[in-house]
């Protein structure tokens, strides 16, 4: 179980046990129950992200939303959800499991600045991304550099996603998330940009080896010199300033 999920329950619990609307032992049923809930729901979340490769988006909301009933039905927190379109792009579990846990992280880190009492989370697709948004009405003090939206940032990182906070005094404070839903297309061989020579090619290919001048003369039956030359052609085709930067853009 992830920390995100851990603090939710925990909090939901305490919720629960706190809720003036139940009495002791309505508040232990309901407890234990959530208690076993998560347990359950904890076991069939790990099989679905393990064998799912793509999750319908409006499915994936709604398993957000079933995350967050507890808080919502005993905290004082009012969270309103914003359903995605129904013809939205599927997601990949990756990003399923990641957008939820990003969402309940920080819907936490609202709830621990106890300012909030209203969160507003909305889910949308552009076709090539999904966008997330989450904004609550506090006192508007998040940052992008508060730790408790670290584990927000890894995760939207990790998927070479953005990710933005916008705070406004006495007003609060919106995430917005962007998360693609292709994985970034390889790099293309530096052989394939720039019009090399085949002689080129041949001391390029020794350099990223590791090769020296005179390896590579040895190698090749030039002179050190030759090699030099070529090598200066490659660093002023490429751009590349040191022969350490041309090593890294060709592999």
């Amino acid at each position: 179980m992830t920390t995100d999920s851990q603090a939710l329950t925990l909090e939901s619990l305490l919720a629960v046990l706190r809720s003036p609307q139940l009495d002791d032992r309505a508040a232990r049923t309901i407890a234990r129950d959530l208690a076993t809930s998560s347990l359950v729901g904890l076991r069939e979340r790990t099989d679905l992200e393990n064998d799912a490769l793509l999750e319908p988006v409006v499915g994936a909301f709604a398993r957000l939303r079933s995350d967050l009933r507890p808080l919502v039905r005993f905290g004082d927190l009012d969270v309103q959800f914003v359903e995605p379109p129904v013809s939205g792009r599927a997601l990949p579990g990756e990003v399923a499991h990641a957008a939820r846990a990003i969402v309940r992280s920080a819907v936490l880190a609202f709830v621990d600045q106890g300012s909030s009492r209203r969160v507003r989370i909305q889910w949308d697709c552009d076709g090539l991304n999904l966008l997330i948004s989450i904004r609550d009405d506090g006192e508007g003090e998040l940052t992008g550099h508060d730790d408790s939206l670290a584990p927000i940032a890894q995760r939207v990182t990790a998927l070479k996603g953005t990710f933005g906070v916008e705070s406004t005094a006495g007003w609060g404070s919106e995430l917005s998330v962007t998360i693609p839903l292709d994985p970034p297309a390889p790099p293309t061989p530096l052989v394939d940009v720039v019009d090399f020579s085949p002689r080129e090619r041949e001391v390029l290919a020794l350099l990223v080896e590791g090769a020296r001048n005179h390896a590579m003369a040895t190698a090749l039956g030039i002179s050190e010199n030759t090699v030099k030359f070529h090598v200066s052609n490659l660093l002023r085709k490429t751009g590349a300033e040191s022969r350490a930067e041309l090593i890294s853009l060709a592999r």
